[in-house]
């Protein structure tokens, strides 16, 4: 196993006109307040924290970084008087077991809960078909499984659902699909005559294989929790993207958040209030077909602004590439790009480092293959963010809280 060390970050410079008792004022969930054992904890050394990890995650010569925040702590934007840190960290009758789709993620969950991993027998035969087995026994446990259904979408999926129902057979108590990125979530509608729903079809078969619950971030829509007929946890992972702003030196009288859509701009104004309620500006485009996109006008002043282009997942890159030629033309300074989801089909990476964009920021939701990486390409964990909220489920606690 590969050993990262990552240096305690030192206080860096916010946006000009924001307050730093705003924007840095630390909401750390140390060991000591939540129970943590100490046996377990990995930190090395006071200023210094230390994980075992597949293989190493820091890359240098323009490679992105997937931080692991130190101490265990959330990000700053999370600061909230409601914040309960008497969450009682049993992890007795707990157990986290993560598909092929995105290991390195669910270790990354693991190290933060302070808990080893379940052992689990995943494999193809042959002809295709999956294999699971259980390694060790989930009865009478609450048993979490991490599998975002990325790429390749339906073999994610049915792993997945096979990985339910062994849990199921295996008597455990609560089973929790715990789904970083939803796939097939933006056909939560029909839009012409004769289509189908596939969000609700892949809802009923999570719920019919035996799923108690299910955790996912920055669903493409808000309904699609409403396809489900047991609970969702709905985890928003813009604080994380708001907490690496942050550190960035752009005033804000300089900013103006961008929606590449209409339909994002909800998404775009909550993003934009939290930056000091920067101005926001939209893209409006017409689609006239599936994955193509042909921008239209812009709504808004961005002309010498720092433009930061919001949405919940890059796929093809087309429509946010051709929002920034937009914005450019219109007098951007720079253009940021902000996702969840970093999906990169094909021709994103060509589309993307092109040299429209002063940085791309995406989270770790999805695994980004070493193949797609470009030099403007920055990765965040959302690692934290989802232990605490496992952590907040399995003890019956608020997860809303965390994010007011």
């Amino acid at each position: 196993m590969a050993a990262l060390t990552i240096a305690s970050p030192s206080k860096s410079s916010s946006f000009c006109s924001l307050s730093s008792s705003y924007l840095f004022a630390r909401y750390s969930l140390t060991r000591k307040s939540v129970g943590f054992n100490e046996s377990r904890s990995r930190i090395c050394a006071s200023n210094s924290f230390k994980c075992d990890l597949p293989r190493p995650v820091n890359y240098g010569n323009g490679k992105p970084t997937i931080p692991i925040l130190n101490e265990r702590t959330l990000p700053k934007f999370l600061e909230s008087a409601k914040m309960e840190t008497t969450v009682n960290r049993n992890g007795a009758r707990i157990k986290v077991f993560s598909g092929t789709a995105n290991p390195e993620l669910s270790q990354e969950i693991a190290w933060y809960m302070g808990l080893e991993l379940g052992k689990i027998n995943i494999k193809r035969f042959a002809d295709g078909e999956i294999y699971v087995q259980l390694q060790e026994s989930v009865r009478g446990c609450d048993v979490y499984l991490v599998q975002p259904t990325c790429p390749p979408a339906n073999e994610n999926l049915m792993e997945l659902l096979v990985m339910i129902d062994a849990c199921r057979r295996a008597s455990a108590k609560n089973i929790t699909a715990v789904i970083p990125y939803f796939g097939y979530a933006r056909a939560d509608r029909k839009t012409q005559g004769r289509e189908s729903i596939a969000a609700k079809l892949v809802a009923n078969l999570i719920t019919e294989a035996g799923a108690n619950r299910v955790l996912a971030c920055d669903l493409h829509s808000g309904q699609s929790m409403g396809y489900f007929d047991i609970p969702v946890d709905h985890v928003y992972c813009q604080p994380v993207i708001l907490d690496y702003l942050a550190g960035k030196i752009i005033c804000s009288d300089d900013l103006v958040v961008v929606s590449p859509d209409v339909g994002g701009v909800a998404r775009a104004r909550a993003f934009a209030k939290k930056l000091s309620d920067a101005p926001l500006a939209i893209v409006d485009k017409r689609r006239y077909g599936h994955n193509v996109a042909e921008v239209m006008n812009l709504i808004g002043d961005v002309k010498g602004k720092v433009a930061v282009m919001v949405d919940d997942m890059i796929d093809t890159a087309g429509t946010i590439a051709k929002g920034a030629a937009l914005l450019h033309k219109e007098g951007a300074r720079e253009v940021y790009a902000c996702c969840t989801h970093a999906v990169f089909s094909p021709p994103a990476i060509e589309r993307l480092s092109g040299g429209l964009f002063q940085e791309v920021i995406i989270t770790n939701t999805l695994p980004v293959s070493e193949r797609n990486y470009f030099p403007q390409l920055t990765v965040l964990s959302v690692a934290n963010l989802l232990g605490e909220t496992i952590w907040r489920v399995h003890d019956d606690c608020s997860v809303s809280s965390i994010f007011q």
